[in-house]
């Protein structure tokens, strides 16, 4: 019941304020601990696969623990000065771990580039929100790449955090944010990354299990309500979440798919790479600009869903104890 409030608020915040880019975001923070902690390790362990490992082992415990450590100590300094402090502090930091609006902003500048028939532009926007390479994609691969992190990151930037933030707050929750960060940033399987980032890549895919199903799930009556296909979502779900290499990735990009109605992921280039993955959904019509607006309403209304269900839960469970 405690962190009903600042959770609600700082949803509220993104959907109002988004990520302004002259606010310092504290998430760069965690990136330069990841960063500093990564060179110090490097130094220490010996450069070998099994020294590597255990250096990201302990890189992937040390970074979340600091994380929540520091969460934890600004919310009790900030309580020791005056309860109502505590109470805004909780709420930014609950805004701050969300993206909702972020991932609704930068996908839709892809889709104004396109529609004005701008696709070096579009390529351009794609490249701040993915990881694949963008140069060389035509219109199709642009859209489908942006409607794929659309659907991905409502689990990674929405769902996932307000899961953790309804079980434990900003200090949870933020414990959260340092271990999707660690993954972005060390959890690649290059050569440089193979055995350092293993850890946090795995810790990445198991705190991600279970809200990157109920984000699925969730998609299913979003699509409903948002005039799109809850029988495709179903049934395109049940039959393609599994297929990719990540345990969690396909799980909201099939339920996408099947919304839609589109054919989604497929290989895709990574740093002159190609990584070939199977295609998640029916080939039934071509990817069109107008399916990114349509999956960020789906990503927003499942997000919606999510805080309801979660404040319905927190209600819940204070009233039968």
């Amino acid at each position: 019941m405690a962190w009903l409030l600042p959770v609600a608020g700082g949803f509220l915040l993104d959907l109002l304020l988004g990520d302004p880019p002259r606010l310092y975001h504290p998430v760069r923070l965690v990136g330069a601990l990841i960063t500093g902690l990564e060179r110090l390790l490097r130094r220490v362990f010996p450069a070998t696969p099994g020294g590597l490992r255990a250096a990201g082992a302990v890189l992937a415990g040390t970074v979340p623990a600091v994380t929540a450590g520091a969460a934890w100590g600004l919310l009790c300094l900030a309580g020791m000065a005056h309860p109502g402090l505590r109470l805004a502090l909780a709420t930014w930091m609950c805004y701050r771990i969300l993206a909702a609006r972020a991932l609704q902003k930068e996908s839709m500048l892809v889709y104004d580039r396109l529609n004005a028939g701008d696709l070096p532009g579009a390529r351009e926007n794609l490249a701040r929100i993915v990881g694949r390479d963008t140069a060389a994609l035509d219109a199709a691969a642009v859209t489908r790449a942006a409607v794929e992190t659309v659907a991905e990151n409502t689990s990674d930037g929405v769902i996932a955090p307000l899961f953790y933030l309804a079980l434990g707050g900003p200090v949870l929750g933020w414990c959260y944010k340092a271990v999707n960060t660690l993954d972005s940033m060390v959890g690649y399987k290059d050569e440089r990354y193979r055995d350092l980032g293993c850890a946090s890549a795995r810790l990445d895919d198991l705190v991600n299990w279970i809200p990157a199903r109920l984000s699925a799930l969730l998609m299913i009556p979003a699509a409903a309500l948002t005039g799109l296909d809850a029988a495709g979502a179903l049934r395109i779900w049940r039959r393609d979440r599994r297929r990719h290499p990540s345990p969690n990735s396909a799980q909201t990009e099939a339920a996408c798919a099947g919304a839609l109605g589109v054919r989604l992921a497929g290989g895709a280039g990574y740093g002159g790479v190609w990584r070939g993955k199977p295609f998640l959904g029916d080939d039934a019509r071509p990817v069109t600009p107008r399916d990114i607006p349509r999956a960020c309403r789906l990503m927003l209304a499942a997000s919606v869903l999510a805080l309801l269900l979660f404040a319905a839960a927190i209600l819940w469970i204070n009233f039968i104890l």
